[in-house]
């Protein structure tokens, strides 16, 4: 149990999606103008990489290696349909600013790579935790990125008015949403190099 924590742990702030791996930054980007808009597609990363991990987990041994990302692109394809349905109902609202996003999770580069490195190689258990580990990551990125966009663009927090005024509106534009994000991993990076003492280094694709 102590290790599948570990493998939890480490998607959230070790090897984060967004601020480590560089993992979907056009998603992470787009829609995190609020709090709301990142909690909710992040909710709906956390499913569809939890359970698109669980499946591939369960049935790698009859996923041949030739076919394997077509494979993987359908078992994702299935879960974003699942939540595509659900998230409405939810909140309507909210979905009809995240729906574009949302229905694209099935090529997002953050869920296609640990079907690839880790769920298509390691028993059910492990592949839940290293899924819900890299989900909340990401889920946590969306909601830190959109709760400093939302204050210091909007001066609201969850919609509810806190300053009064708009102190820097370029911040809900998407040239703030790449400020934020630069800075928050230049943050982790200056944490990790004062904890460890080596240069950090990270890598990712959208």
């Amino acid at each position: 149990m102590h290790s599948n924590i570990k493998l939890f742990w480490n998607g959230v702030i070790p090897e984060n999606p967004i601020f480590r791996l560089a993992l979907s930054m056009c998603p992470a980007v787009a829609v995190t103008t609020n709090v709301k808009n990142g909690l909710m597609l992040g909710l709906a990363v956390v499913f569809v990489q939890v359970c698109s991990s669980c499946t591939v987990a369960i049935f790698r041994s009859l996923i041949h290696p030739r076919i394997r990302i077509p494979a993987y692109v359908l078992i994702i394809a299935l879960w974003v349909s699942v939540i595509d349905m659900v998230l409405p109902v939810i909140d309507i609202e909210i979905y009809k600013d995240v729906e574009l996003f949302v229905k694209l999770i099935v090529v997002f580069a953050i869920i296609i790579s640990r079907l690839e490195l880790f769920a298509s190689k390691e028993p059910l258990l492990p592949s839940f935790f290293d899924g819900a580990g890299m989900g909340v990551g990401f889920l946590f990125g969306l909601c830190l990125i959109g709760a400093i966009r939302e204050l210091s663009g909007s001066g609201t927090i969850l919609g509810h008015e806190l300053l009064g005024f708009r102190p820097l509106l370029i911040m809900i534009l998407p040239t703030g949403g790449f400020f934020v994000i630069g800075f928050i991993m230049a943050a982790f990076n200056y944490i990790e190099y004062k904890l460890t003492g080596k240069i950090p280094t990270s890598g990712g694709a959208h």
